[in-house]
């Protein structure tokens, strides 16, 4: 670091500064981190994160009141800046501030009318939610009292149950808000007996048995109320055994419309299957290179028998590293800092964890999936097959550098306060990636091109299945069927990737912003880069700098464009 400077902006202090960096540690890069709006956004998310910590029990008015009242707050302190004067990037951070803000509110409503509709079920919420109030600050409870309600509040929910079991099933997204209400109100308790249990000797001594008997009763009440959920809400059965929440295309284009994707899910699906038919011609060319002709799958089965044997994975590993990482440099694609070159580290993935993550994961660590002992022989081939070295060319610098690692490095550095984590950035941007070194001719044979295809293959299935889930047209079964009939995957693979997009705690667009978010920043390449307007080392360098946010907005930036506060997503960005 040098060139430090102390600025006072709005009562806050920034630090605004140059740092070198580059490969030979010559060129001077400054950048000023500031924004005008940046000092708002630093003070908002420390308040929200004191509030959540302090209101913790999911769907409680309490909390609800709380937070609402909170954003308000914020968005008047917003709306009190000179929007017209500021900068693009200031303003991206109005706009972004201000979606956030006002998403929070649209979801405090929401979960406010739906409380409304299910508080007839939970008779004895109020009272659970002040006992837990008055925990917090450590108040003397009578715990003979205590006892006698907390038998008189199961009573009432055995009671509602037997009631609830014979009437008719209530909306779906009622059904889950009931369940998460009754499971908040299970987490109120537990703070207030693991509070006073043990410490106060006359509330040992009484709790113990009506604690845990209205616990039961609550982990009990909570599945029935879900399970009265309408049956043509829930996804049509199957037996993969994979239970997931398809939302219906009404949410879909909401978070679409949030994550700035001017798309409706159909289109999605449409440019999906265009990319594939596009990855179809691609994957006959490599097949027939190999001697396999048009029979592209037989091509694919002696790529994926080229794994290497068991512990041998780490070392494969390197190797393809230190061939991306070579040719990154060689062709000058982007700065990298030597401390991100340097900290990156392996460790093996848990059989656990291989079952909803069967390929390796990246970031500052790199998580390899491989057989351990304790995996049965045929999961241990499907592993090894699944992991193969083509395989593993085609996403080590998504996992590393230039993608998830880099990108994690850079935004712990540069304007960290933009916590705008979207995945059509994160996945997006190391997707990417994937996209030019294809087109820079990375893979060196006709298998490292089946390998690179079989994941471009794989990102426009997860558009396809992920999207007819949530639309309610698949089932989990049928979107691991055709993991496997059209792109090849191994089952056991495509049952865990499956598992993953519904089960795994990824939001329902997550497996869409791969290669929706890839061809974002594609078009702004072609718009940069392709005309000459900056390197292609000056376009990546920007990008990791202004730090994680919808795409359409980085595009702001870098074009300059002169927004507006009324601002709505418009950008229309394939052009295949």
């Amino acid at each position: 670091m040098k060139g430090k400077a102390i600025i006072l902006l709005s009562g806050f202090l920034i630090l605004s500064f140059s740092i070198v960096y580059g490969q030979s540690g010559k060129s001077t890069d400054s950048y000023y981190q500031t924004s005008e709006v940046q000092p708002l956004m630093q003070q908002y998310e420390a308040d929200k994160g004191s509030l959540s910590r302090f209101y913790t029990i999911t769907n409680s008015p309490e909390r609800r009141i709380r937070f609402m009242a909170f954003n308000k707050d914020y968005l008047t302190q917003l709306e009190s800046l000179n929007f017209e004067k500021m900068k693009t990037d200031s303003k991206v951070d109005y706009l972004l501030l201000k979606r956030q803000i006002s998403n929070e509110l649209f979801l405090l409503d929401k979960e406010e009318k739906e409380f409304q509709q299910v508080s007839p079920y939970f008779p004895f919420a109020a009272g659970i939610y002040e006992l837990e109030k008055i925990r917090r600050r450590g108040a003397h409870v009578n715990s003979i009292d205590l006892s006698k309600q907390l038998s008189e509040w199961q009573k009432q929910i055995q009671n509602l149950s037997s009631k609830i079991i014979s009437a008719e099933n209530i909306d779906l997204k009622i059904a889950i808000r009931a369940e998460a209400t009754a499971t908040g109100l299970k987490q109120a308790l537990k703070s207030v007996f693991d509070f006073y249990y043990g410490y106060d000797p006359e509330f040992t001594y009484w709790m113990q048995q009506p604690y845990k008997n209205l616990d039961s009763s609550l982990s009990a009440y909570a599945l029935l109320l879900k399970s009265k959920g309408n049956k043509e809400s829930l996804q049509k059965p199957d037996a993969s055994g994979i239970v997931g929440t398809p939302i219906g295309r009404e949410e879909l284009m909401r978070q679409l419309q949030f994550e700035m994707i001017n798309y409706t899910p159909e289109e999605l699906v449409d440019i999906a299957n265009k990319e594939f038919a596009w990855c179809d011609a691609e994957m006959l060319k490599a097949s027939n290179e190999m001697g396999f002709g048009n029979d592209w799958k037989a091509a694919l089965e002696k790529v994926k028998n080229s794994f290497v044997p068991v512990g041998k994975q780490p070392e494969m590993i390197m190797d393809l590293y230190n061939q991306s990482i070579d040719f990154i440099k060689k062709n000058d694609l982007v700065t990298i800092p030597p401390i991100a070159e340097e900290t990156w580290r392996m460790v093996m993935m848990s059989p656990k964890q291989q079952l909803v993550s069967p390929f390796f994961l990246g970031g500052e660590q790199l998580m390899i999936s491989y057989p351990t002992n304790t995996m049965d022989e045929d999961a241990k081939l499907m592993s090894m097959r699944g992991n193969n070295p083509h395989f593993s060319r085609a996403t080590v610098h998504h996992e590393l550098i230039a993608g998830h690692h880099l990108q994690g490095f850079m935004n712990d550095r540069y304007k960290p306060y933009r916590n705008y984590f979207t995945p059509f950035w994160t996945e997006g941007w190391s997707l990417y990636w994937e996209f030019i070194l294809w087109d820079m001719n990375f893979p060196r044979s006709p298998e490292d091109k089946v390998g690179m295809l079989f994941w471009r293959m794989h990102r426009c299935a997860r558009i396809i299945f992920s999207l007819n889930y949530h639309l309610g047209n698949w089932t989990p079964q049928e979107c691991i069927d055709f993991l496997v009939n059209r792109v090849g995957h191994e089952r056991a693979n495509a049952e865990g990737e499956v598992r993953r997009s519904f089960t795994g705690g990824y939001g329902p667009l997550y497996q869409l912003a791969y290669m929706t978010g890839a061809f974002q920043f594609y078009e702004l390449k072609k718009e940069l880069v392709d005309s000459k307007k900056m390197s292609y080392k000056q376009f990546h360098d920007a990008i990791l700098k202004e730090n994680n946010m919808p795409v359409e907005m980085v595009r702001a930036i870098l074009l300059k464009q002169d927004l507006k506060k009324d601002y709505k997503t418009n950008w229309r960005f394939y052009n295949r």
